[in-house]
């Protein structure tokens, strides 16, 4: 299929895809919750022909091709939003407590529009393309989810792409960055410490056990870690968020619980981690006659992206957009606009994916700021520009097919 033309029939669905996209930000739900997202999500699949199929809780697949023998290419968008109130100045803004402050209403869209291009050139495909429309992006449990439930098989799957938009890039909006091979996201892990005392009245702390004394101890103790604990070249974030006790002022509590997330980019590292802070919240809390029991939750793993793949994503980006408007993260670094880094700070829960199949993750440009686009992902006034929508759609669709068309030679 010709680059023009996949670009061209992409913007006559621009105003498709822009409704679309709408929709799906003035009326956004979170994690499982998504009983209104995957309705339109599959009565628009159905209106272009194409069926739906659910897959785990509130995932969605589908199939295009298969006419012709060959492998299997996933395109992947996730769908849920964020428990954010909006205070973005758009016409189409969420009224309902929730957000679309990550730009995943921005992925389903361009998905669905790259959907009607598959179709309308499904003759052409050499081989499968497989849509996944994941929820539960945002808590770290949709992809795995889908997994459980068999979203790589039946057909099996041989290769991955996901697009994320991100604002707040200093690069022309639909510019696109094709991750390097190996990590490019963070593990996630997310965890809970819960300390123990013996409540007392303020005015006789030695009749009682002190859960606050303990609690700030172990948050201070934490830091070590990273500063006492790990080599330079292990990178890695712990962050305590919350710390919760007592209801008077005058009264010491009985417990504190503190929740706290990790990132770190390798696993042994990570494991490394998670140990140490279960120890050293033990150990200090017994120090002060208290007991403490952490517990970790949802998580990812480390996104890797597969070197081959992220060749020819770069490859076939470039002759879809030409040189100047796709680049590998070697030429960002080259550039000096890469930060001399591959990795991005950010978790991402396609992770699981691809430690399964040979995946590749590309970055788009959705906002300059010196345009207006100020705010950075997850913030309540954070804005997308959606100019970038008809070249979403364009590169999912075109990078499928080629890397099909080559897979089949």
């Amino acid at each position: 299929m010709p680059n023009e033309k996949i670009l061209e029939e992409a913007g006559q669905i621009n105003d498709t895809i822009l409704q679309e996209r709408r929709t799906l930000h003035q009326n956004p739900e979170t994690g499982f919750d998504l009983e209104n997202t995957v309705s339109f999500v599959k009565k628009e699949l159905s209106d272009m022909g194409i069926t739906p199929a659910d897959c785990g809780k509130k995932g969605i697949t589908a199939i295009i091709g298969g006419k012709k023998h060959g492998k299997v290419f996933m395109l992947r968008a996730d769908m849920d939003a964020l428990p954010i109130e909006e205070q973005s100045d758009v016409d189409f803004a969420s009224k309902n407590g929730k957000m679309h402050a990550c730009g995943h209403d921005m992925h389903t869209a361009m998905l669905l529009g790259a959907a009607r291009l598959l179709k309308s050139h499904e003759d052409e495909i050499n081989g499968t393309v497989k849509l996944m429309f994941q929820p539960a992006e945002e808590i770290f449990e949709g992809s795995q989810n889908m997994i459980n439930s068999g979203l790589l098989e039946n057909p099996n799957v041989d290769a991955a792409l996901m697009i994320h938009v991100m604002a707040g890039m200093p690069f022309p909006a639909g510019t696109v960055v094709i991750s390097a091979p190996g990590v490019s996201a963070p593990a996630a892990d997310y965890f809970e410490i819960k300390v123990v005392g013996k409540g007392c009245h303020g005015s006789m702390p030695n009749t009682g056990v002190d859960p606050l004394t303990a609690a700030a101890h172990i948050l201070i103790n934490l830091q070590e870690i990273h500063a006492r604990e790990l080599a330079m070249g292990e990178r890695a974030v712990l962050t305590i968020g919350t710390m919760n006790a007592g209801t008077a002022s005058n009264v010491i509590p009985d417990t504190v619980t503190m929740g706290g997330s990790i990132r770190t980019f390798d696993e042994e590292t990570r494991t490394f981690i998670k140990t140490r802070i279960t120890e050293i919240a033990e150990m200090t809390a017994s120090a002060f006659r208290a007991k403490a029991e952490v517990t970790f939750g949802s998580g990812c793993p480390t996104l890797v992206n597969d070197k081959n793949l992220s060749e020819c994503a770069e490859k076939y980006v470039k002759e879809l957009l030409g040189k100047d408007r796709a680049f590998s993260v070697a030429e960002l670094n080259a550039m000096g606009g890469g930060g001399n880094s591959s990795k991005s700070a950010g978790s991402e829960d396609f992770a699981y994916v691809s430690h399964k199949v040979p995946s590749i993750m590309l970055a788009l440009a959705a906002g300059q700021p010196e345009k207006g686009y100020c705010y950075p992902q997850h913030h309540p006034m954070v804005k997308f520009d959606e100019s970038v929508l008809s070249v979403g759609s364009a590169v999912y669709a075109y990078t499928a097919m080629r890397w099909l068309e080559e897979s089949a030679k």
